[in-house]
C-alpha cells in the first residue's frame, strides 16, 4: 500500500515534466519486461484491450500478465493521479506470409499470391517459411490453403528441367565441346543430376541441369 502511494506521488511529480503516453505503449513496455528473453527479436507484442477506456496515462502502477495466454490486468494512472483498471491481451506475434488464395502444385509463387499477417508466436510452426521474400519465386509442391502457414516441405526451387523436356546435351573436354539433342528422363533443379537420352545415339547419359534447358555431361 505504501509503495503504491509513493508511486502515485512520484507519478504526479513526474507529470509536471512529461506528457501522457498511449496506454497501449505503456502496457507493451510492461509486457516486454515480463516476457523478457521469451520475445524473439523479430517478434512484436500486439496489445488488445477488452475493458477500460483510458487512452493515455502517465504510468502503470500495477501489472499482471499470464505469459501463456497473454491476458493482462493493469492499473494505469491518468494525469490527474487517478488509477484506471485496464484489461486485455498482450500477445507476442510474428509477421507471417500466407497465401491469399488456394494455390495448386506446380505454381510459382508471386507477391500477388501472398499477404503478411500477425500470428501469435506460439502458433508459428517450427518448419514454417514466414518471410515473404523467401517464398516469392518458389514452386509449390503441395496444395496451399488461403491464410494457412506455408511449410518448408510444401515448396521448392523451381525445376530447371522437367521429365520429357527436350534438352541440349553438352560435353566438354579441355577446349573440345560437343553437343547433341536429348530428352530428360527425370525432373531436376539447377545443379541437380539427371538422366537424359541422347536422341542421336539413343544412349542414356548422366548430366547436371543448367539454365535454359542445357545439360552438362558429368565426367
Amino acid at each position: 500500500m505504501i509503495s503504491r502511494i509513493l508511486f502515485l506521488v512520484a507519478t504526479l511529480l513526474a507529470n509536471a515534466a512529461c506528457a501522457s503516453e498511449p496506454v497501449s505503449e505503456l502496457i507493451e513496455e510492461q509486457a516486454r519486461n515480463h516476457y523478457g528473453a521469451a520475445v524473439p527479436l523479430e517478434a512484436e507484442i500486439t496489445v488488445m484491450t477488452t475493458s477500460g477506456t483510458l487512452s493515455k496515462a502517465v504510468g502503470i502502477s500495477a501489472f499482471w500478465i499470464d505469459r501463456k495466454s497473454g491476458k493482462f490486468l493493469a492499473n494505469a494512472v491518468s494525469s490527474d493521479g487517478n488509477e484506471h483498471r485496464i484489461a486485455g491481451y498482450a500477445v507476442v506475434t510474428k509477421k507471417v506470409a500466407v497465401p491469399t488464395r488456394k494455390i495448386f502444385p506446380g505454381a510459382i509463387l508471386t507477391d500477388a499470391d501472398l499477404k503478411v499477417i500477425d500470428v501469435p508466436h506460439m502458433r508459428v510452426g517450427t518448419f514454417s517459411v514466414t518471410d515473404l521474400n523467401a517464398l516469392v519465386g518458389k514452386e509449390v509442391k503441395s496444395l496451399l490453403s488461403p491464410g494457412r502457414q506455408i511449410m518448408a516441405q510444401a515448396i521448392r526451387e523451381p525445376l530447371a528441367i522437367k521429365r520429357g523436356d527436350q534438352v541440349s546435351i553438352h560435353f566438354r573436354v579441355n577446349r573440345l565441346e560437343l553437343s547433341a539433342p536429348g530428352r530428360a528422363l527425370n525432373d531436376a533443379q539447377l545443379g541437380e543430376p539427371l538422366k537424359v537420352v541422347n536422341i542421336m545415339s539413343n544412349k542414356i547419359v548422366l548430366g547436371v541441369a543448367r539454365p535454359d534447358g542445357n545439360v552438362e555431361i558429368m565426367q
